[in-house]
């Protein structure tokens, strides 16, 4: 009896097809959170982005409402929304540049995956992490700091919370890049986060600053967004606030082009040079 073979072409993806691409996008975001974000051990989350945000909260709020004659609601909200800076400003800092320092740089420059999603896929879980930390501090201003929300423009501060979020990884993932050329990219990651606590407008109100403070905090990302956050939770609904978070998106749309332009321009850097590091 004679067998028949019956050959099946195998099926390959291409490594800039739709498939490959969203393969790329969340596989690779999941895999950048575990891998790169140096603060993933619980020994150091727990301390960093729950100990840390929440005495913050606290401290601000107690000398914020003793110091002038806002309530301790206010200084919470703005705190609450800044704690979610600090997960995604170093997240997407420490996901981008401990390619180099890690070893896996010349690998990601070697690969033939779509580079858009690879970049893009390293947004997930940060914007993720930045969430969950914030939601847990305005869960701390709700417990002990008399912070309320109006229930029928929850989900519009939730809608400015997550443009927020999304706009300070933006200008995370162009830190990111721009630490690939540098020594020490946490020092810059710590100038934002500061600067974010200076300009605009968590603990001092943005109107009270002085003007060429104020042209600096229209230009940062979380400015638009957190005053979009304090007015949805007095009652503002999205007719009113819609604008602040569509301009809270456009900044951080700016800065992530503005960060996978410069990624790119440093992988065609390294080609041309001849090179598999960032230099």
């Amino acid at each position: 009896m004679t067998g028949v073979s019956i050959s099946v072409p195998a099926v390959r993806i291409r490594p800039r097809s739709a498939r490959a691409a969203w393969r790329t996008f969340w596989h690779g975001g999941l895999l950048s959170y575990g891998m790169l974000f140096n603060w993933a051990r619980p020994s150091i989350y727990i301390p960093t982005l729950i100990v840390g945000p929440t005495f913050q909260l606290l401290f601000f709020a107690a000398l914020g409402s003793y110091a002038t004659h806002r309530s301790a609601a206010y200084f919470a909200i703005g705190n609450a929304v800044q704690a979610s800076a600090i997960a995604g400003v170093f997240g997407m800092t420490m996901a981008i540049s401990n390619e180099r320092w890690f070893g896996t740089l010349p690998a990601i420059l070697a690969t033939p995956a779509n580079r858009l999603a690879l970049f893009a896929g390293r947004f997930l879980p940060f914007l993720a992490n930045g969430l969950m930390v914030s939601l847990y501090a305005f869960g701390v201003g709700i417990v002990f700091l008399g912070v309320r929300l109006e229930l029928r423009t929850v989900g519009v501060a939730a809608l400015a919370l997550l443009a927020t979020v999304f706009s300070c990884n933006a200008i995370g993932a162009l830190q990111g890049a721009i630490s690939l050329r540098l020594r020490d990219g946490l020092f810059g990651a710590n100038l934002l986060v500061m600067a974010f606590l200076l300009f605009c407008g968590v603990n001092i109100p943005v109107a009270e600053l002085p003007g060429w403070m104020q042209v600096i905090s229209n230009l940062l990302p979380f400015t638009h967004g957190l005053q979009a956050v304090r007015e949805a939770a007095t009652g503002a609904g999205l007719a009113q606030v819609g604008g602040l978070i569509l301009l809270e998106v456009a900044i951080g749309v700016g800065y992530a082009v503005l960060a996978f332009w410069l990624f790119s321009y440093l992988e065609h850097s390294s080609r041309r040079n001849a090179t598999l590091e960032v230099r």
